[in-house]
């Protein structure tokens, strides 16, 4: 698992529209990441949500928000326009970005262990280190605490 300080995983992956999601193309500044299990689901949907409701906020602190998780393209992009989303949504289908950020864990659900992504969010500061490392994220009013903790750089 990264901590603060730790320098950020390098990722060029596609997002909903298939354009590449470059990390060196976010150098010099400071960017949200946040990890989420699946597209179009009640907790997703609503972290989804409550981001694209403050991103005219971290866009006046030029603060790129993205969402991965490892669904595919298409996937991302049907989430994304039946709830009006505007997060950029990257698709990390093979996990290894993932597994980069140590968000591809072992999860227990109803007695059964599985694997999955630990809804966990990140925020990269100037310099490409970790800032915060938030791990086992609630959904909601989480996008508000890091939009708190952004302004706080």
């Amino acid at each position: 698992m990264l901590k603060p300080g730790d320098i950020a995983p390098e990722f060029i992956l596609p997002d909903a529209d298939m354009t590449m999601a470059d990390s060196a193309s976010l150098a010099g500044n400071p960017y949200v990441i946040y990890f989420y299990p699946k597209d179009d689901t009640p907790g997703c949907t609503m972290e989804g949500l409550e981001f694209t409701e403050l991103m005219s906020e971290f866009d006046a602190l030029g603060v790129a928000v993205i969402g991965v998780s490892k669904d595919t393209c298409v996937s991302h992009a049907a989430f994304r326009d039946k709830y009006g989303l505007n997060v950029r949504l990257v698709a990390d289908v093979e996990g290894q970005l993932c597994g980069a950020y140590g968000v591809w864990q072992e999860k227990e659900k109803n007695g059964e262990k599985k694997m999955g992504i630990v809804r966990s969010t990140f925020i990269v500061d100037r310099e490409g280190k970790i800032n915060r490392a938030i791990y086992d994220v609630k959904p909601k009013g989480h996008a508000e605490q890091v939009l708190e903790m952004v302004r706080a750089l």
